[in-house]
């Protein structure tokens, strides 16, 4: 028996080389449901993964941390790899994590999730958002690889459907670490310079990992924020990433999109030959309403012969002028017969009239005098005959009863 004293350094050294000597813990895959996760500033990222009957330590440094494709949350169950050995300080084990996966299901899986939730929380997706495309297009970019099949085949069918569109193709990565920051500096550059009415981004069909550059979040955040309507044509019609979500319009295929992007000019000759058709229809119409009106203008007697039209007017003017002159002669006899008898009316009642008979006027200071003893003898009177008047001196006053 050994009875050799160790420090409590010594011990956990000790423990630490005999776990470290053990090649099945070098390289050990766990299972288990992630508890107390937290990152630290350093990037580093501490965490327990638990069972229903124990627990151990994990730790991943930032180098493995990095090159994580989703975020890891607490109660998600994964498996993850690394090594077993003793941190001597704490004389505790733990396992050095390189790697975590979600039990069940792909990484990429959980990561696109995520972050779909998280975007569309931020309105990322809204309705509201979405741009819509112009109609007819003058210039059409197209962001994709300059060397795949999918640009060869939107140039195709651009050109096919509506080549008064100008394209221009402004090739990027589409795969690979590089495709993102890529993607989203041809689409700055496209909304800085106003390279086009239009913008097309996408790539042909592959893996998920193949169309991962289209779930970068650096992509969907430019896309979101690009003042040129976006239209995103990526993969096959069952692929789906978050430039989908994100854009103006999605599109099934590359080929696709390019269909979205522009009218059919043979439809549109077809509508253009049906306007000519109602424009031309309208103009005959016009025509014939006008060649009728003049014709029944031709017609008029009036304008056929002027003088006509005046010699009517002259022989109305001067039957007028007959109803006019007999109108005002019948108004002249009818007043002179008035005035007559208003004339004789008011000679028969003119008090001249009775003078001549022989009466007389008597007046005293300007007033009729109506009774004898208005006067007395010695006043002066005014008497007012049929042929003149003379003025008398009153000698004596003589009343008779009536």
């Amino acid at each position: 028996m050994d009875n050799k004293v160790y420090s409590v350094s010594e011990l956990n050294g000790r423990i630490k080389n005999l776990i470290d000597s053990d090649p099945a813990l070098d390289g050990v895959y766990i299972r288990g449901e992630l508890s107390n996760y937290k990152i630290y500033p350093s990037g580093h990222h501490y965490f327990t993964m638990k069972d229903a009957e124990g627990t151990l330590r994990c730790v991943m440094f930032k180098g493995s941390a990095v090159k994580l494709r989703f975020r890891p949350e607490n109660g998600m169950q994964v498996i993850a790899f690394g090594r077993v050995t003793v941190y001597p300080r704490d004389g505790a084990y733990q396992l050095y994590c390189s790697s975590i996966t979600p039990d069940g299901v792909g990484d990429l899986y959980v990561a696109f999730e995520q972050l779909k939730e998280k975007l569309s929380k931020e309105g990322l997706f809204s309705p509201e958002h979405k741009k819509p495309l112009p109609r007819y297009p003058e210039r059409i970019a197209l962001i994709t690889s300059g060397a795949g099949a999918a640009v060869r085949d939107m140039i195709r069918v651009l050109g096919k459907r509506f080549p008064l569109a100008k394209v221009i193709v402004m090739p990027v990565r589409v795969q690979g670490v590089e495709a993102p920051p890529e993607i989203v500096g041809a689409i700055k550059y496209a909304n800085r310079h106003k390279v086009a009415d239009l913008i097309i981004t996408g790539r042909g069909g592959g893996s998920i990992e193949d169309l991962w550059a289209f779930n970068d979040e650096r992509v969907a955040r430019v896309i979101y924020e690009s003042e040129i309507p976006i239209i995103s044509a990526v993969g096959h019609e069952p692929d789906v990433t978050i430039a989908d979500y994100v854009a103006d319009v999605r599109a099934a295929t590359p080929s696709n999109g390019a269909e979205l992007a522009v009218q059919d000019k043979i439809k549109l000759t077809e509508l253009l030959a049906a306007a000519e058709s109602r424009c031309r229809g309208a103009v005959i119409r016009k025509l014939e309403g006008s060649r009728e009106r003049l014709g029944k203008l031709a017609a008029n007697r009036e304008l056929c012969s002027p003088m006509t039209y005046v010699n009517d007017r002259r022989q109305r003017l001067d039957h007028d002028m007959d109803r006019l002159a007999s109108t005002a002669g019948n108004i002249t006899a009818r007043n002179r017969n008035k005035f007559t008898a208003l004339a004789a009316g008011l000679d028969a009642m003119s008090p001249l009239k009775v003078l001549a008979r022989g009466y007389s006027v008597a007046r005293k200071d300007g007033a009729v005098i109506k009774s004898a003893k208005s006067v007395k003898a010695g006043d002066s009177v005014s008497i007012r005959l049929a042929d003149g008047s003379m003025d008398c001196t009153v000698t004596e006053v003589n009343e008779h009863d009536r």
